[in-house]
């Protein structure tokens, strides 16, 4: 199962609803230990920190690999697509194209740029008046696998192509390449001069992946000619074959290619559905997989303790957490059997480029309020929820600080300042100031999930949220700015109860035994089928609207079942007008999603001791994003955002202001939340358009700063990154930011062993 929304990379202001989606690839780093000064744009350390986690790959220097082999890895479908720049493209898409084609820049294990040497000898701007020139010198050794040179005309293809100017070309996105004028060549075959009609800042972006003239040169060949083959590629493996039929894509290695001999034969991706890998792993099909916080544990159970994993920061990362690695002396003899079948395996783990956040429906009922919005986000205690999803796989615990970066990357700032800190008093205040108080003609319940059908229809039982507020205090949005502008000092967390339950539960591996409706804090004692394997969280990764999936994973949380809520009495319900403030929280029914019920139930009882009442409504995995977050049938919802390199280009159609459509109806882009400000748009084309790069950053946590102020989403916390691994596979496994160097791959030499740690550098 696929499993996030996708980003757009979208055009100019005026262009907006014209976009549809696609991310690029971007690459990993479990961001650091957050180094986290007031505010962005002040003269203190850079507030961007040190990443939380380093990869963790099985790293080996070249001489210890052997030369040849298949390496079997997972992925979620064999793509519709090759060309990533149409809108079915996929995170196997990005997987193929990081291995056959050029990409001019690449990222590291920061989730920084960084340019890419098998290509490019240098890349800069050259020029800034009376326009923007970027000039690109290419490695004279860098050939598409026919013999022809890469060059000047495959950069004027791809921009002509991507240019948005020719409707008949179908693209998923054109976001910087609209701002191009002219490409040509320059003094030699190996120069290529890029000039801008408009200032672009990300230009960094484009040209990765980089198609061959014969892809992008027609509308014909681009929509069609790249779906199922391509025919010329540039990269350390080329496509060989794609069997529909066993669910493969094989690739082998390119001849032509000029850079490090490739140390595998080839690369085979199989097609294994989420909940099927722990088996398929067993058998002997695969040797690498993207896998759930269960199968993980299941194959820990078989696996020798390793050694602790440095982060990127320097900081151990405990491998032998309760989840990945328990004591075997209580492990029962049903959990020892099994795990026989799991020797030679291990489990890889860091943090994902993606963070999970708490999105609140803006556009109509009570959250319409800015101030009932900004009371949910100081009910809940983001730390406690970062460390109920993390600390049970042993990571880091951190809960996120921007909207638009993790921590490590170049626009990481905590800005979470500018709504500050988990306070009960301040939130009641917030919502008494809101018109909502104490009693009212409120029906007395039990608060319980409501559970939809199959078509991810609501029960006609379920409680509803009461409607629109039209009354919304005008000099909130003003007031907003101004938390925003006075910087990043954190509230005192004056209200809140941090008194915990310890965790009952015992983590079973015991498959089955779970029906999908636990509730946080209505059982406290361990019920022993925690660890069940099960279906992928939700999310299939389809294109919605504009949205796009990339680096394919479990959407949300990963938690304990049984993880008990924390204690504290719940306030007494508020009312308005005769209405009472409930809240309804769409959750996925699927029976891989119980963390992510598990999340929302703890975020219940939190609003609970404000006052706020949650309506849980559940619907299927297949509906839950389409038919209700894209819709905007919800008022609460769990889903997760991929980070990028460039947020100044792949952030805004996410938090961009919705406008009205030609037809009457809301352009929301990807701005599920339909939260927005004028300010937060000008900020963002002011980042765009300037080429100083520290002031763009400046600009971008500005916005960010904006964004945590009108509170229409919170982020969360970083999602884990869990990968099975054979014990002799290197360089693989949790890359994290950093983009896999295909060629490196490969099978340790016997009597090997990997690197113990993670790089920190």
């Amino acid at each position: 199962m696929r499993d996030r929304p996708r980003r757009a990379r979208t055009r100019s202001t005026a262009d907006r609803g014209l976009s549809r989606g696609a991310l690029r690839s971007v690459g990993f780093l479990a961001a650091g230990v957050l180094a986290v000064p007031a505010l962005a744009g002040c003269s203190d350390p850079d507030p961007a920190g040190k990443p939380l986690a380093g990869q963790d790959i099985g790293s080996a220097a070249r001489a210890q690999i052997s030369d040849g082999g298949t390496l079997r890895w997972a992925v979620d479908a064999v793509p519709e697509t090759l060309n990533t720049f149409q809108s079915d493209a996929d995170a196997a898409t990005t997987r193929i194209a990081q291995a056959t084609l050029p990409s001019m820049f690449r990222l590291d294990q920061g989730g920084r740029p960084e340019r890419n040497p098998d290509y490019l000898e240098s890349a800069k701007i050259v020029e800034t008046e009376p326009k923007q020139v970027v000039l690109y010198k290419l490695n004279q050794q860098a050939v598409w696998s026919d013999g022809r040179e890469i060059g000047a005309a495959d950069f004027a293809a791809q921009w002509r192509a991507l240019s948005g100017r020719d409707s008949a070309y179908w693209t998923a996105r054109n976001a910087g390449y609209d701002r191009i004028e002219k490409i040509e060549r320059g003094k030699g075959d190996l120069e290529v001069r890029v000039t801008f009609a408009r200032p672009y800042a990300d230009w960094r972006s484009l040209f990765s992946p980089l198609y061959p003239k014969e892809v992008m040169g027609t509308p014909d060949s681009f929509n069609d000619g790249a779906r199922g083959k391509l025919k010329v590629s540039a990269g350390p493996f080329a496509l060989k074959k794609i069997d529909r039929k066993n669910d493969q894509v094989r690739l082998t290695r390119n001849p032509r290619w000029w850079g490090q001999r490739p140390k595998l034969n080839e690369i085979l991706l199989r097609a294994v559905p989420r909940d099927e890998r722990a088996a398929a792993l067993a058998a002997g099909h695969l040797d690498l997989a993207e896998i759930d916080p269960a199968a993980a544990r299941r194959i820990a159970l078989a696996a020798p303790p390793r050694a602790a994993t440095a982060s990127a920061g320097g900081t151990p990362v405990a491998s032998g957490s309760p989840l990945m690695g328990p004591d075997r002396r209580r492990t029962t003899p049903e959990q020892r059997r099994e795990a026989a079948a799991f020797r030679g395996f291990e489990v890889r783990k860091s943090l994902e480029p993606t963070y999970t956040q708490l999105a609140l429906n803006g556009a109509e009922g009570p959250l319409a309020d800015e101030r009932v919005r900004r009371a949910v986000a100081r009910a809940i205690d983001r730390k406690e929820l970062a460390k109920l999803v993390l600390a049970p796989l042993g990571l880091p615990a951190e809960p996120v600080g921007s909207h638009l970066a993790l921590s490590g990357q170049f626009a990481y700032a905590d800005n979470s300042g500018a709504i500050g800190g988990q306070d009960t008093e301040e939130a009641q205040a917030l919502l008494a100031d809101a018109g909502w108080v104490p009693g009212g003609p409120i029906k007395e319940e039990r608060k319980a999930e409501k559970a939809a059908g199959a078509e991810g229809k609501k029960s006609g039982k379920a409680e509803k949220a009461g409607k629109a507020e039209k009354d919304a205090h005008k000099g909130a949005d003003k007031d907003a700015e101004k938390r925003a502008d006075k910087g990043a000092e954190k509230d005192a967390d004056k209200g809140a109860d941090k008194d915990t339950k310890k965790d009952a539960g015992k983590h079973s591996a015991s498959p089955g035994g779970d029906d999908g409706t636990y509730v946080v804090g209505g059982d406290d004692k361990a019920d022993g089928d925690e660890g069940r394997e099960g279906k992928h969280l939700a999310q299939d990764g389809k294109q919605y609207g504009n949205s796009q999936l990339q680096q394919g994973a479990a959407p949300g949380a990963y938690a304990p079942q049984g993880t008990p809520a924390p204690a504290g009495a719940a306030a007494r319900p508020l009312a308005k007008g005769g209405k009472p403030l409930t809240l309804r929280f769409v959750v996925p029914a699927g029976e891989g999603s119980q963390t992510l019920r598990t999340v929302a139930d703890r975020i219940g009882l939190m609003l609970e001791r404000v006052g706020i009442r949650t309506a849980i409504i559940k619907v299927s995995d297949e509906s839950y994003f389409k038919d209700h977050i894209a819709s905007g049938q919800y008022d609460l919802a769990l889903y997760s955002w991929p980070t990028s390199a460039y947020p100044a280009t792949d952030a805004r159609p996410i938090y961009a202001k919705p406008v009205p459509a030609a037809d009457g109806s809301l352009n929301v882009e990807q701005n599920y939340t339909r939260v927005g400000t004028d300010q937060v748009d000008q900020l963002f084309d002011q980042a765009i358009a300037t080429l100083d790069e520290s002031e763009s950053r400046s600009l971008i946590r500005k916005a960010d700063s904006r964004i945590w102020a009108a509170a229409g989403s919170i982020p969360l916390y970083q999602r884990p990154q869990l990968t099975a691994a054979r014990t002799n596979v290197a360089n693989a496994g949790a890359f994290g930011f950093g983009t896999p160097l295909y060629e490196d791959m490969g099978f340790l030499k016997k009597g090997t062993r990997p690197s113990a740690s993670a790089s920190s550098d």
